[in-house]
Order: C-alpha cells, then structure tokens, then sequence
C-alpha cells in the first residue's frame, strides 16, 4: 500500500513540488481538525469583514487561509501564493534562475455551509514559477497562465471522511486521512469518471436567468423518458464546489454554475484561478470534460487574479450534449 508520502516521493520528479504538495496536504490537515471540533471550537460564525470578492468572510475562512499561508510558506520551492481571500498575491522569495512554483488556493469553499454542518472543502492549483536571470520580486502577471499550465491539482473534502484527490498530470488519485494516526490512505488508484450519468448538480432557482442553451439543457432533463433526452434524471444540490464535483468524481453526473442574466457583464460566478482551472484539471485527468460556455476551461485566457467565469464540468457525454447546445445556440 503506496501511502502519500512515498507516492509523492515517487511521482513527482521535482523534489520541491514533492515538499510544496506535502505542505498544503498537512495546512489541510489542521484544517480537518478545526473542522472536526465545530463549534466546541469557537470557529463557527461571521466577520464583520468581507473578502476582495465583497463576500462576508466566516472566521474558518479566515483562519484556514492563515494557516495555508502559514505553513505553504516554509516549503523551498514556493515563489508567491494566491488565495480566494486575498486582493494581492503573496510573496515568498525572488523569482530567480532557478524556478519554482506558484500555489493558488480557495482555503475553505463552500463557507457557506460551514454553521450547518454540511461538507466543505480546500481546493488549490499549482503553477510553475517563471525564470528569471537575475532575482526580481514575485508579481502578479506571473500567475496568469493557462490552466494547461498547471502541474498539479487538487481539493480536500471535509465531510464524514476527510479525502485528497490528487492530480499530478497522470491521472487522478484519492487518499483519505485515518485519525487514529494522521496518515493519508490510499483510497482510489485510478479515478474515472463515468462516460454518462443521470444526475445533474444545478441551483435550480435561477432557471430563469439562465441563457437559453443551458436553460433547455436543464428543461430536457427535467422531461424524463418522455422527453428528448429518454432518460430520466435526479438532480444534486449541495451548494459546495469540492462537494458536489467529489460526487462526480466518485460515480459520475455534471456540474453546472452557469452564466446568470442578473450580471450580464460577468462571465460567471465560480473563480477561475482557485475553482475552475484545478478542478477541470482533475475532472478531464478522470476523463471527463469542463466547459465555459465557449470552450474548455482550461484554455480559457487568464486576464486578472480574481477572474470569474462559467463552469460546466463532469461526465464527459453530457458535457458534450452541453457544448453541442451551445454550439447550435451560437451558430458555430
């Protein structure tokens, strides 16, 4: 049985990735534990403050961004970090010769079902570090490369179990934290996402703002057997990123965070940086497929740190029903 270590030691042919992963695996770790203790904890609740996205911050989101900050910053090959809650990025050494890596993380997504006691998450990416011949501070405009850039993906899901699911570009893999020792478990060796599905993940209370193609994506499944696509579907809601794509990643369906009416001007809502690209890596990884509305997500040109956009992902079939949708909408 390869636990994590020796699958990061054996995988990943720099050592400094090997060490950078294994310091966002342990940060959630601590997570995992805060989590545990809920409220006997005191960490449950609201902020005053709000993040750069003007959301409402809760004190685990807070918290958990510290601690991933706190302990990603001692591994030797990180150059800056990106969070969720953060307006700028993070430096943590010079960009020099030698390269290194870049970590984009959402600490805790799905903040908002943190008080109910419902299945939350950390989600992170990693990007190579330029080069540079002579050393020069981190800046942002080094973190805008394409998700195919990523070298490696992953999320924790905090729920019943806590689980890693794990991309370094060759596949997918989930490991699962036994708390009679702390040690990560292989779970999964070679995760693949069902081709079809039955099951859509969708909040189906903005069907009216929706665009046309996705809104009658949506009305076809809801016909069932009698209807167009002669099966009929259950529909999945967890209001939780790292929760409803696990879903997928264990037996299938899609997710979907469309393009809203209510904010014609915004692409979409979800991030591109922090939940689009590292969970699109992993779900095409699996064998599945991720759509914005107009192409794969993970080609999708980066423009700023906290860009959003739409998200269509799992089941590679029923991504491709979507995209045909699409496609027939636009005339392409």
């Amino acid at each position: 049985m390869i636990k994590l270590d020796d699958f990061l030691a054996h995988d990943a042919v720099d050592p400094r990735l090997t060490a950078l992963i294994g310091s966002v695996v342990e940060a959630c770790g601590q997570i995992s534990a805060l989590v545990r203790r809920g409220a006997a904890g005191e960490i449950l609740g609201a902020l005053e403050s709000q993040n750069v996205q003007g959301e409402v911050q809760k004190k685990l989101d807070v918290i958990s961004n510290e601690i991933l900050l706190q302990r990603c910053a001692e591994a030797p090959g990180l150059v800056a970090m990106a969070s969720e809650e953060m307006d700028d990025i993070y430096p943590v050494r010079e960009v020099g010769p030698e390269g290194g890596y870049l970590l984009l993380f959402d600490p805790l997504d799905g903040s908002s079902n943190i008080d109910v006691n419902v299945s939350i998450g950390t989600i992170f990416s990693i990007l190579p570090a330029p080069r540079a011949e002579s050393p020069r501070p981190a800046a942002t405009a080094d973190f805008m490369q394409s998700g195919r850039n990523q070298v490696a993906a992953g999320y924790v899901v905090y729920g019943p179990q806590t689980t890693l699911v794990l991309s370094l570009g060759n596949g997918v893999r989930a490991f699962t934290l036994d708390p009679l020792n702390d040690e990560w478990v292989p779970t999964a060796h070679a995760i693949t996402i069902p081709h079809e599905t039955k099951e859509y993940a969708i909040n189906a209370s903005n069907l009216r703002h929706w665009a046309p193609p996705v809104r009658g994506y949506v009305e076809a499944c809801l016909a069932g057997e009698e209807g167009p696509r002669g099966k009929n579907y259950n529909m999945r809601w967890i209001a939780s990123m790292v929760a409803d794509v696990h879903r997928i990643m264990v037996r299938g369906g899609v997710f979907l965070y469309p393009w809203d009416a209510r904010e014609p001007d915004r692409a979409g809502k979800l991030r591109l940086m922090y939940e689009a690209n590292p969970m699109s890596m992993l779900v095409e990884q699996a064998g599945g497929a991720a759509f914005d509305g107009q192409g794969h997500i993970l080609d999708a040109e980066v423009t700023s740190l906290h860009q959003r956009i739409s998200v269509m992902l799992g089941s590679r079939a029923e991504v491709e029903h979507l995209m045909a949708l699409h496609a027939e909408a636009t005339g392409v």
